[in-house]
């Protein structure tokens, strides 16, 4: 018998292998890979061929708390994270990512993330 109804977090899961299948980082090209919870935003930017994660932001830090101000929306967090985030890459010598929405649509947050880290000075 066949299920007609899956899991919100299966299908997640699911879509990120098939994104994974397609978006690796390097040394030169590192991913940036976002996570969204129901109530925060993390994201990190990964070198896969050495398993290291070289920089990570989330909303739950006090800088990204005062860069979105208080009593923000989840979404003016979620920009303040890619623009952390940006800073930090850029600062460790991380001028192009990939992005890797971690089978999340690309809407709202994760939108809001890759937004703020272009602005920020991320190309991808």
């Amino acid at each position: 018998m066949r299920l007609k109804y899956r899991k919100p977090l299966s299908q997640r899961k699911r879509r990120h292998v098939r994104v994974r299948a397609k978006v690796s980082g390097t040394t030169a090209r590192p991913r940036l890979n976002v996570f969204r919870s129901s109530a925060h935003i993390y994201c990190q930017v990964i070198d896969d061929l050495q398993g290291h994660t070289l920089v990570a932001a989330s909303d739950l830090e006090q800088e990204v708390k005062d860069r979105a101000g208080e009593g923000a929306t989840k979404t003016a967090r979620s920009k303040a994270v890619g623009e952390v985030i940006a800073e930090r890459a850029k600062a460790a010598g991380i001028e192009t990512v990939v992005f890797d929405r971690g089978g999340f649509i690309y809407h709202g947050r994760v939108k809001a993330v890759a937004d703020g880290a272009r602005e920020g000075g991320l190309k991808f």
